[in-house]
């Protein structure tokens, strides 16, 4: 039996003092967000409740020793107006994998969606219509426990809010290949989307910033040789008529972008190879001219194409973009499914709930 979802609802909306079309990125938010406590037994209390602050305890677990996790998604509105969402159980079975790696409790799917539909029922006029925008949506967990002690905390809490956004990228991105940090390595926590994984990018990527990339390009742990992902997205390449991206072997995030974008492409005939991929093969594909292009995908970034890769003294510049087949295609094929102007082949779109909100 589900529990029902108290609702709240705000006494005056920010909606009409939002130009939306000038939204920065994750600065502007939706009038309200879903909450459910965790007592050390079962989720309790779900409820909808205007946006706002907290109280947080100063001994807060999460604070102390980063029990806390978070996912990613976007919701849209059709070339016929309806909002939907994408593949939104693929994102609850990654939070609870995230979960799992973090000690933390699991968040039942039915309870995930719940949220997930009447939040938006409630906030659908937040979703943005222009070109390259959608509604981001921001599911994350984090400890509650309030007392010092390295442990897992006994309780936590569960929140969703959302904001509408542009684009993550307005132009194509230049990279730079790390040689000194790491993102993760095998056996750690590089497949948990957990904040200390974020905290630890940020110095590596102000520092690539300063020489005039727009992010890092991570290599491995063990011998810096293989290419594992961009500090906001998983990568793919095309090498004379392959398209190949970096296998998933624990140390980098299984994106669901990047799911959709293979099983997309496979749709057109295409192969992709999801292997191994190191720095050396894109530097002799560079020079000997079979590195025709190089792709980013994730929530945010949707679908980025990179403008070059800096590694050690070899600067490869990538086509312009009206030469990139296979990134524009990529990008083309996503939105089409996500606006309905394309057959939904995988069934992946799921409309939001037509609720009786209380007034």
């Amino acid at each position: 039996m589900r529990t029902p979802i108290a609702i709240e609802l705000t006494k005056t909306s920010k909606l009409s003092s939002v130009d939306f079309n000038n939204i920065p990125f994750g600065r502007v938010f939706s009038d309200h967000m879903y909450v459910a406590d965790y007592n050390g037994k079962e989720w309790i209390n779900p409820r909808i409740v205007p946006f706002g602050h907290f109280m947080i305890h100063p001994a807060n677990l999460a604070l102390h020793y980063g029990q806390s996790i978070f996912e990613g998604m976007k919701a849209a509105k059709q070339h016929d107006g309806k909002p939907v969402l994408i593949r939104p159980e693929m994102h609850s079975r990654r939070l609870n994998a995230s979960a799992v790696r973090m000690c933390m409790p699991e968040f039942p799917e039915d309870m995930f969606l719940d949220a997930l539909h009447t939040l938006l029922a409630i906030d659908r006029e937040w979703i943005p219509t222009a070109e390259g925008s959608a509604l981001y949506i921001r599911p994350y967990m984090f400890a509650t426990g309030e007392y010092i002690g390295v442990q897992a905390s006994d309780v936590y809490r569960m929140i969703i809010f959302s904001g509408p956004v542009g684009p993550y990228y307005n132009k194509p991105v230049k990279l730079l290949a790390e040689e000194k940090y790491v993102r993760a390595a095998r056996g750690g926590v590089g497949e948990a989307k957990t904040s200390g994984n974020y905290a630890a990018s940020l110095l590596p990527a102000k520092l690539a910033k300063e020489k005039g990339f727009d992010q890092v390009l991570w290599l491995d742990a063990q011998e810096f040789k293989y290419v594992q992902e961009v500090g906001t997205m998983n990568i793919f390449f095309v090498i004379g008529d392959k398209i190949v991206t970096p296998s998933t072997d624990g140390a980098i995030l299984r994106g669901i972008t990047r799911e959709s974008i293979i099983d997309l492409l496979k749709d057109q005939g295409y192969e992709v190879e999801k292997r191994p991929v190191s720095i050396e093969e894109l530097v002799e594909a560079y020079h000997n001219g079979s590195f025709k292009e190089a792709f980013g995908t994730g929530t945010a970034a949707w679908v980025a194409h990179v403008a070059e890769i800096q590694y050690k003294d070899t600067k490869m510049i990538l086509p312009p973009v009206e030469e990139r087949k296979i990134g524009q295609l990529a990008y083309d094929l996503l939105k089409g499914v996500r606006l309905g102007t394309l057959p939904d082949k995988h069934n992946w779109v799921v409309p939001v709930r037509e609720l009786q909100i209380p007034v």
